[in-house]
């Protein structure tokens, strides 16, 4: 092999080599940043992580948003008629957030079952659920009819 050949085989090998790291660490930097959705049943169930960036969802119970009239604290529970999942929250909630309605939370789930919260998404109007939640909720064998015969329920005061 000649010295020119020796040379151009030595930049392709390490361009090839470079390429594979750069990919390598774009998918390992990519990993990190997926929080997959959890609904109360499945986090019940121990398939949520723990101390990893999730998203949960479900409905705000009635009853269960306590405010800390010296701070902006709040903690409240997301239920999907099965189970229950009690969040903490500390910043200003969103205009349309109230007990009733549907919530997507995004945090991490700490070791006792709490999950302490990043971020509080709120429904879009009376009708709305998130996809997700709905989703998840058909998985555990209730049809979206259901879902709005206990929110009504719920915000009759029954």
């Amino acid at each position: 092999m000649t010295p020119k050949r020796k040379q151009k085989l030595y930049v392709i090998v390490g361009l090839v080599s470079l390429t594979a790291v750069a990919v390598g660490l774009t998918l390992y930097a990519l990993r990190s940043n997926i929080n997959l959705f959890f609904s109360p049943v499945e986090i019940a169930q121990g398939k949520a992580p723990f101390e990893r960036q999730i998203r949960a969802g479900g409905m705000v119970k009635e009853g269960s948003v306590a405010r800390d009239p010296e701070s902006l604290n709040v903690e409240f529970t997301v239920t999907d008629y099965v189970d229950d999942l009690d969040v903490y929250y500390s910043g200003i909630l969103p205009d349309l957030f109230r007990e009733g309605q549907g919530v997507v939370v995004v945090g991490e789930l700490q070791k006792g079952g709490r999950l302490r919260a990043d971020q509080v998404l709120a429904r879009h109007d009376e009708n709305y659920m998130p996809p997700e939640v709905a989703d998840a909720l058909e998985d555990a064998g209730y049809q979206p009819s259901d879902f709005a015969e206990k929110a009504a329920d719920s915000a009759a005061g029954e």
